[in-house]
């Protein structure tokens, strides 16, 4: 059977709709989220997220889980994530109509999780900190769209090989009680809101999961965003010299 050109437009018309693109930002840090949640963050009635819903499984990019009576939502997959922020990238920003709603958007601004990995300003500070330490290889971190290189310059990402981790990288998460992936290529996302590269993939996991583990980070009041803890600027000073805001 012959394949045609990919059908972008049916992907459009799942995100055009702005219950559905709130409900796939809601999770865009990889929880799994119930439909009543999704409800509340998207602002629409049980019934409505519900028929939204559906039709993101159809589209394949959430995928449900049913543990007893209740079924949790999850993004499909680190590709559909890779999508939600590079249109993130592009896209206007929403008018900030209250205090709380600009709150929030500082917060994400300042430290967020992106899907498993760091997405904001500490997570480009910790990508150029690796680079500027020889912890990391590779360019200058700049979101530079025609360098992309390879076959699947896809998301935002500019290319899996693009990136990798040094020895003394290797080290470092040795350093934070973390086993080196065997593949050192590093995976790095265009933050949507700095317009430069944070780490994602398997290092960016490792790196979130650490932050979390010895309690740097915690979760911030708005969806997805985090806090750095007094202990978490101290050790990210000490050791990467990132100061966060």
């Amino acid at each position: 059977m012959t394949r045609g050109d990919a059908d972008l437009a049916s992907v459009g018309s799942l995100l055009a709709e702005p219950a559905r693109a709130r409900a796939l930002q809601a999770l865009a840090d990889g929880r799994e989220l119930p439909a009543s949640m999704l409800a509340a963050e998207a602002g629409v009635s049980a019934a409505t997220i519900s028929e939204h819903l559906r039709k993101l499984l159809d589209g394949g990019l959430v995928k449900v889980t049913a543990r007893g009576r209740y079924r949790y939502y999850r993004l499909a997959g680190p590709p559909v994530s890779d999508l939600l922020e590079a249109m993130a990238r592009v896209a206007p920003p929403r008018p900030v109509t209250s205090l709380r709603e600009g709150t929030r958007a500082n917060a994400l601004r300042r430290a967020r999780s992106c899907y498993n990995h760091l997405g904001g300003r500490l997570a480009v500070g910790l990508a150029s900190a690796f680079l500027d330490k020889g912890l990391l290889a590779g360019p200058d971190g700049s979101a530079d769209l025609d360098r992309m290189a390879g076959s699947r310059p896809a998301g935002g990402v500019l290319d899996p090989a693009a990136y990798l981790l040094t020895e003394a990288g290797a080290d470092a998460l040795r350093d934070l009680g973390a086993q080196p992936p065997a593949n050192r290529a590093v995976r790095c996302c265009v933050d949507w809101t700095e317009q430069r590269h944070h780490m994602a993939g398997a290092v960016g996991s490792i790196l979130l999961e650490q932050l979390r583990t010895r309690d740097w980070v915690r979760p911030g009041r708005a969806p997805r965003a985090l806090l750095v803890t007094e202990a978490g600027r101290a050790e990210l000073a000490a050791r990467f010299g990132v100061v966060p805001e």
